[in-house]
């Protein structure tokens, strides 16, 4: 696949853009970092690896036993003391 792009100012930046079809073929997005090579006279822009981005529900994975945790944790600050703690 060809494409060509005009490099061009954009306030204080110089840039290009990329078309859809090459973004989707990089594996790539907006916000995706490039690491930017010069390989024999050609650009060579390679995507870093991006951050693993979570669903809600993968965020909420194991939120009932942090329920359980905190009910256990607030037992031990009511407890009487069992030693030499600093009241």
């Amino acid at each position: 696949m060809s494409n060509t792009a005009k490099i061009r100012r954009q306030g204080g930046a110089t840039v290009f853009s990329i078309p859809p079809a090459l973004l989707k073929m990089l594996g790539a997005d907006v916000g995706t970092e490039l690491a930017l090579i010069v390989d024999n006279g050609a650009l060579v822009a390679t995507p870093l690896k991006t951050k693993k981005r979570y669903t809600l529900a993968e965020l909420l994975e194991g939120a009932d036993e942090m329920v359980a945790l905190n009910k256990q944790a607030a037992d031990w600050e009511a407890g009487a003391p069992v030693g030499n703690e600093v009241l």
